[in-house]
């Protein structure tokens, strides 16, 4: 069922729990993330043509829009993966990056610490186990002792259904446990921002609900998110806000409600009437 009005902020967890979204010394409501004028090319072709957006702690917000429209470069511009040509981005109570100078290594490593990239093919290590792969990046890269990444991993995979499928690899999990897995293994990092990148695209039909579900169970204890989505019917429910993209900018952003029933711009309108309106 669709909402004509965005769900409000969720108060995170507080306390050591170990699935908690991490917590600082902000408010809820700050200002988590800024970008501003981001600019990507890849040779001639003009990828981002200036975005602007911010993301606030504990809400969801999702782009949507037609294939090549941009959308999973700006996702991995914030997380170091695409360093843009030019523009800034500030986490906060980082310091701004400038993308007009060159990238410094300590600025990159400071962005990934922050964020954590939820892929569409899974990247998992085929030769590791499900538990290898998610306490991976804890103890080598955040050098979590052992004993706590296992026992911090055994939980979020019970969390998600998977406990019994610890010991098993890759190749042995369809494609919709395979995602959960991902999912996990970016929880694991205690980051402040969670970026899904069309978490749903790769997967059958029949598999797309559980994914679905697990990301807006972590929407609703207060994850931050920005989420790369063609399943509109997710949009609408989950996000406060949603940025329609095409031709590397945004062309409109506000309210789920406000999107999805009554769009100011005419490119909006006609993306949703060609993808929407036959699934109403």
């Amino acid at each position: 069922m669709s909402r004509t009005e965005p769900p409000q902020p969720p108060v995170p967890p507080s306390g050591g729990d170990p699935l908690a979204p991490p917590q600082t010394g902000s408010t809820d409501a700050s200002v988590l993330l800024s970008a501003r004028g981001i600019r990507k090319s890849f040779g001639t072709n003009e990828v981002l043509r200036g975005i602007d957006f911010s993301v606030r702690r504990g809400e969801v917000v999702t782009l949507i829009g037609p294939s090549g429209s941009g959308k999973t470069t700006v996702l991995r511009s914030l997380n170091g993966l695409e360093t843009p040509d030019g523009g800034e981005l500030a986490f906060d109570g980082g310091p701004t990056i400038d993308f007009s100078r060159p990238l410094a290594k300590a600025d990159r490593i400071a962005m990934r610490d922050r964020s954590a990239m939820v892929f569409q093919q899974h990247n998992l290590f085929p030769h590791m186990t499900v538990i290898e792969n998610v306490v991976e990046g804890p103890i080598r890269v955040q050098r979590v002792p052992k004993a706590q990444a296992l026992a911090e991993a055994s939980a979020l995979l019970d969390r998600v259904g998977l406990a019994e499928k610890r010991d098993a690899y890759p190749f042995e999990l369809s494609g919709g446990q395979q995602q959960r897995v991902g999912i996990v293994r970016a929880l694991a990092l205690k980051p402040d921002l969670l970026l899904f990148d069309e978490p749903t695209s790769a997967l059958d039909p029949e598999l797309v609900g559980e994914v679905l579900h697990v990301i807006k169970e972590l929407a609703d204890e207060g994850w931050t998110m920005v989420v790369v989505t063609h399943e509109l019917a997710f949009a609408r429910q989950a996000a406060h806000e949603v940025l329609f993209m095409d031709g590397g900018v945004i062309v409109e952003r506000g309210a789920p409600g406000q999107i999805f029933t009554n769009p100011r711009e005419e490119r909006t309108r006609r993306f949703l009437d060609r993808i929407l309106r036959p699934m109403d």
